[in-house]
C-alpha cells in the first residue's frame, strides 16, 4: 500500500508538472504569435504603403508625361505647310493621310483639321469628317487665343477627352484649328492592377479618369458608394474578408483598405489610389504558421515523451504535424509565387525608366551637337596657337590658351548639364544676372572666330547693371548662337560690321544688327532644321534653341530685315524688379 501510494503520487505530480508545462508552452507560443503579428503586420503594411506611393508617383509621372507630350503637337502642326496649304486652297484630299502619317508616331488618340467655320475638313477617326464643332469650347478657346488651349469635355460612352487644339494661320490670317485628343483609354489601361483602384479627379472634385468605367463623371463618395461596379479594389477585398487587425486609411464598402493620394500638376488635377491588404495577409499567415507548427512540434515531443502508452496521441499528432507541413509548402510556395511577381514588377518598373531615359537622350542628341559645336571651334583654335607658342619656345602664353582650353571644358560640362533642362518650364533655377556681363562673356567665347576675320565689333552697352531673372548661361548661349549667324551673314560683305545694342527701360532690349544680305523667309526663320547654310556648316537648330530658351526666360526673340540692308535681332526680357532684386 505504500508503494502503491509513492506511485500514486508520483504519477499524480507528473500529472501536474506535465499540465504546468503544457501550460507555460501556450502561453509563451500566444505571446510569440501575437508579438509576430504586430511587429510583422506593421513591417508589410509598411511595404504595401510604400510600394503603392511608387506605383502611384509612377502614374502621375506618365499621366505628365503624356500630357506634355500632346501639348506641343499643335504647335507643330499649326505651322505644317501641307495643312496650311490646304486651309487656304481649300483642297483637303490628302490632309487626312497627312494626319493618319503623324498619329501613329505621336501616339495620340486622334488628330483633327477644322476650318474656319468649324467644320472638321481631315480627321484621322473618318467618322467625324464633316462633323461641325463651331461652337466647341476648344474651337472657340483656340480662335480667341494664339497659344494651345487646353479642354476636357463629356464624350457620349461617358468617358472624358482630353483635347489640346491651337490656332492655324496662314499670312497671318485665321484658317482654322489642329486638334490632338490625348489617348485616355491607353493610360487607364496602363493602371490596371489586380489589388489597385485608381482615379483622377478635376479641381471640381468629378472623377474624369478610372480603373473603373462606371465611376467617371461622379463624385468621390458617389462612386465608392456603388455595390454593383465590379472592379479590381473589389475582387481584392473579397480575399480580405475577416482580416481586421491592419490600420486603415480608408473603408470601401465596410472594408479596410489603403487610400493615397497625389496631386497632379495640372488644371487642378488630383490622383488617388486604393489597395487592400491581401498580400499582407498572405506573408503574415505565412510566418505565424511556422510558428504555429514549430510549438506544436514542440509540444507533440512533449506529448511523445510523457504519452508513449497512448499510441492514438501520437499518431494524431504525426497527422497534424503532416498536415501543418503541407500547409508549410503551399505558404512557401505561394510565397515564392509573390516574391517571383515582386521581382518581375520591379524589372518592369526598371525598364520603363531606362525607356524614358533613352527617349530623352535622343530628344537632346541634336541639340547637344548643336551646341558644343561652338565651344569645340574655339578649342581647335586655340589648340592651334598653343602649339605655335610652344614651337617659338613661349610657353607661358602656350599656358594661358590651355587655361582658356580648361575654362571650355568646365562650359561644354555646364552646357551639357544646361540642356537637360531644356525640356523643363519653371523658374526655380533663375538667378539675377546682369546683362552686360553676358555679353562680354558671349564676346569672348567668340574670340577666336573673331581673330580669324576682320569684323568691326561695335558695342553700345549702359554704364549701369542691366539686371534681369534668369539663367546666365542659357543667356550667353542666346547670344552667342546670334552673334554666330551675324558673323556667318557678314561673309560677303565689303566691310563686315556686327553692332551690339543694349538698352533697359520696362523691359530688357538686346539688339544684335549685321549689314549682311539679310533674310529671305522669316516665317520660318525659328522651325527646327531650317537653315540657308550648305551642308556640314549647320544643322538649323540655333534659332529654334535661343527662342525655346528666351521663351523659357519670360521673353521673346524676334527678327526683321533692316532697312538699309542686313538683320536685325531682338531679344526682348523683363526687367527685374527692384523688390525681386533686393530679396535676392
Amino acid at each position: 500500500m505504500v508503494e502503491l501510494g509513492k506511485y500514486s503520487l508520483r504519477r499524480g505530480k507528473g500529472r501536474w508538472y506535465l499540465r504546468l508545462s503544457i501550460l507555460v508552452i501556450c502561453l509563451f507560443a500566444v505571446i510569440v504569435i501575437y508579438v509576430s503579428n504586430q511587429l510583422l503586420t506593421k513591417r508589410f503594411t509598411e511595404t504595401i504603403s510604400n510600394r503603392s506611393e511608387v506605383r502611384l508617383a509612377l502614374y502621375v509621372t506618365g499621366l505628365m508625361s503624356e500630357l506634355q507630350r500632346n501639348s506641343v503637337v499643335p504647335q507643330l502642326l499649326s505651322r505644317d505647310p501641307e495643312l496650311m496649304n490646304a486651309l487656304e486652297s481649300n483642297d483637303y484630299s490628302l490632309s487626312t493621310a497627312r494626319l493618319l502619317s503623324f498619329v501613329d508616331e505621336i501616339g495620340a488618340a486622334s488628330l483633327t483639321l477644322l476650318d474656319r467655320d468649324g467644320r472638321a475638313v481631315a480627321a484621322t477617326d473618318r467618322n467625324q469628317l464633316g462633323a461641325l464643332h463651331r461652337n466647341a469650347p476648344y474651337f472657340v478657346d483656340a480662335q480667341r487665343n494664339n497659344q494651345t488651349v487646353y479642354n476636357t469635355f463629356r464624350k457620349d460612352d461617358g468617358g472624358y477627352g482630353f483635347i489640346y487644339s491651337r490656332r492655324v494661320e496662314v499670312n497671318g490670317e485665321f484658317r482654322g484649328v489642329i486638334m490632338v485628343e490625348v489617348d485616355v483609354p491607353r493610360m487607364e489601361r496602363g493602371w490596371a492592377g489586380v489589388s489597385d483602384a485608381v482615379f483622377v479627379m478635376d479641381s471640381e472634385g468629378t472623377i474624369i479618369m478610372s480603373t473603373e468605367p462606371r465611376w467617371r463623371g461622379l463624385g468621390e463618395e458617389e462612386a465608392l458608394a456603388r455595390q454593383s461596379a465590379p472592379s479590381a479594389i473589389q475582387r481584392a477585398l473579397r480575399l480580405t474578408q475577416g482580416w481586421a487587425a491592419l490600420p486603415a486609411d480608408a473603408y470601401l464598402q465596410g472594408e479596410a483598405v489603403l487610400r493615397r493620394e497625389v496631386r497632379v500638376p495640372h488644371q487642378g488635377w488630383r490622383m488617388v489610389s486604393f489597395t487592400t491588404y491581401a498580400s499582407v495577409r498572405q506573408q503574415v499567415n505565412g510566418i505565424l504558421a511556422l510558428e504555429v507548427m514549430g510549438f506544436a512540434i514542440v509540444l507533440a515531443g512533449l506529448f511523445w515523451f510523457t504519452s508513449r502508452k497512448t499510441a492514438s496521441r501520437l499518431v494524431f499528432f504525426q497527422r497534424e504535424s503532416a498536415e501543418l507541413r503541407a500547409l508549410n509548402r503551399r505558404l512557401q510556395r505561394e510565397i515564392a509565387e509573390r516574391e517571383k511577381v515582386e521581382k518581375t514588377l520591379q524589372v518592369a518598373e526598371q525598364t520603363i525608366a531606362q525607356s524614358s531615359k533613352l527617349a530623352a537622350l535622343g530628344e537632346m542628341s541634336a541639340a547637344v551637337s548643336h551646341e558644343l559645336n561652338q565651344p569645340l571651334a574655339a578649342m581647335k583654335t586655340y589648340l592651334a596657337g598653343a602649339r605655335l607658342l610652344l614651337q617659338r619656345q613661349r610657353p607661358d602664353e602656350a599656358l594661358s590658351s590651355f587655361q582658356r582650353i580648361d575654362d571650355l571644358l568646365e562650359r561644354m560640362g555646364a552646357i551639357t548639364r544646361q540642356l537637360k533642362s531644356y525640356a523643363r518650364k519653371g523658374a526655380d533655377a533663375f538667378e539675377p544676372v546682369d546683362t552686360r556681363a553676358a555679353v562680354s562673356t558671349a564676346l569672348a567665347m567668340m574670340e577666336p572666330q573673331l581673330k580669324t576675320r576682320s569684323v568691326n565689333i561695335i558695342r553700345s552697352l549702359p554704364n549701369e547693371p542691366v539686371m534681369i531673372l534668369g539663367d546666365r548661361l542659357r543667356l550667353e548661349q542666346v547670344i552667342i548662337n546670334l552673334l554666330r549667324n551675324a558673323l556667318d551673314a557678314t561673309k560677303g560683305a565689303n566691310n563686315p560690321t556686327v553692332e551690339i545694342l543694349l538698352a533697359a527701360g520696362d523691359t530688357v532690349s538686346l539688339q544684335i544688327r549685321d549689314n549682311g544680305e539679310g533674310i529671305e523667309n522669316l516665317n520660318e526663320l525659328f522651325e527646327p532644321f531650317y537653315t540657308t547654310k550648305a551642308p556640314g556648316d549647320g544643322v538649323g537648330l540655333g534659332l529654334a534653341i535661343s527662342s525655346g530658351i528666351v521663351n523659357d526666360l519670360g521673353g521673346r526673340l524676334t527678327a526683321r530685315n533692316a532697312v538699309d540692308g542686313g538683320a536685325i535681332f531682338e531679344v526682348q526680357l523683363p526687367t527685374m524688379r527692384q523688390d525681386v532684386a533686393a530679396a535676392e
